[in-house]
């Protein structure tokens, strides 16, 4: 039941904003404090009129609201400065999720109706010129921080406007972090590092929220600072700071249908920017065949991640999207056209805890018979990460251009 606060609060503040809405502000170039300083004046005279007396706590309250709702995110903006919280989840007005160190948790947060979020949604795609409507019902879009935002709107949705947000995370994860979280162990680290170093084709697989990109971005920052590094990528996440970096990131359709760039564009042009290495966030579609090509012509030591369930399943579904994309090729040939671009594939999963684990560290196998081979390999009921001992193929890369040397792998040989 709400109080006689919340019932006033709730009147007052419906009265304010359409009081605030009717003298036609533009709440995108408005800054806070002059806004601030118009609301005071509207609340004051709706209180007299009404007769109505809040104390100083109460008064900020409700103006705190109010800036929220017209100037910031509402209900989240408190969701999204919390540093524990990665993924907001908001199911229509009334129901918002959020996950927390790996696990989902309801909120007592909420909007106050449909057109409370859909003010939220014109907020987050009006600067970016893009609109969720009835003929484009679902939008990426990205907040001022980074945040990933996707939206599902009617009719597409049964319950109202769906939110998804990946938050950005302004800590650069290192090696150090991971490690220290139980991603991986010292020994598997070490031989990840030389691998960037010695300029080792790497793709990265395993579900989503499995860590990848975070994984990803730690990885690239082993490469040499002397390379020039071209990241491609749907939203920007990768950060990359003290590195020759030129960051790329595809375009949707505008609402004509025009305008588009593709991963696979952006991959084609990054070919004659004169790069060293080659990052993809994510390959997912086309742009596989040219991610590929781009590794088996000169650009080794360049990493991607994918979707998958296994690094088996990796291959295999590599397999699907390159006939996908170039269907006149034969399901061989586009075998051998993988099997001579990667040379590690790195497999990340979710426990059921909520911890991120990397799973099996694999290598190309030596025969069509092996097309992979286990270097490191996470054993659940051991809670440890242990070393196979078998030597990749390109171990003798590592040794000459990394001076890495493993005592499991000599053993093992």
């Amino acid at each position: 039941m709400k109080n006689d606060f919340e019932k006033a609060k709730e009147n007052i503040l419906k009265e304010l904003m359409e009081r605030v809405k009717e003298s036609k502000i533009d709440f995108l170039k408005v800054n806070e404090y002059d806004f601030r300083r118009s609301a005071e004046g509207l609340f004051k005279s709706i209180l007299k009129e009404n007769k109505i007396s809040f104390n100083i706590h109460e008064q900020e309250e409700i103006l705190g609201e109010m800036v929220s709702y017209l100037l910031g995110l509402g209900p989240i903006d408190k969701l999204l400065s919390d540093p524990e919280i990665s993924d907001i989840m908001i199911n229509g007005p009334k129901q918002i999720y959020v996950e927390r160190k790996g696990n989902l948790e309801l909120t007592d947060a909420s909007f106050r109706d449909n057109e409370h979020l859909f003010y939220l949604i014109e907020q987050i795609v009006s600067p970016l010129g893009r609109r969720a409507t009835e003929f484009e019902p679902y939008v990426d879009a990205r907040l001022k921080d980074g945040s990933r935002v996707n939206i599902v709107s009617t009719p597409v949705s049964g319950i109202g406007p769906v939110l998804t947000i990946r938050k950005y995370s302004h800590h650069i994860f290192s090696i150090d972090d991971l490690i220290g979280l139980g991603t991986l162990d010292s020994l598997a680290a070490e031989f990840l590092k030389a691998c960037v170093v010695s300029r080792v084709n790497i793709l990265v697989c395993g579900g989503a929220g499995s860590g990848k990109t975070t994984l990803l971005n730690v990885l690239a920052s082993f490469i040499p600072p002397q390379e020039r590094i071209i990241t491609i990528e749907d939203t920007l996440e990768l950060n990359l700071p003290g590195k020759h970096v030129v960051p790329l990131e595809s375009r949707p359709p505008n609402i004509e249908g025009k305008g588009e760039i593709t991963i696979r564009d952006l991959l084609r042009n990054s070919l004659h920017m004169r790069p060293n290495r080659i990052i993809v966030g994510e390959v997912r579609s086309s742009e596989v065949l040219d991610m590929i090509q781009a590794m088996n012509t000169g650009h080794d030591g360049s990493m991607t991640t994918l979707h998958a369930n296994s690094p088996l399943d990796a291959l295999e579904r590599l397999e699907v999207l390159l006939l996908m994309g170039s269907p006149n090729i034969s399901s061989e040939v586009a075998k051998r056209q993988i099997l001579s671009a990667l040379d590690l594939l790195v497999h990340m999963e979710r426990l059921t805890d909520g911890s991120r684990k990397i799973i099996r560290i694999s290598a190309m196998g030596k025969s069509k018979e092996t097309l992979l081979e286990d270097i490191f390999i996470f054993k659940e009921e051991d809670k440890v990460m242990k070393c196979t001992g078998k030597a990749p193929l390109f171990y003798p890369k590592l040794k000459r251009r990394a001076n890495y040397i493993c005592q499991e792998f000599e053993q093992g040989s």
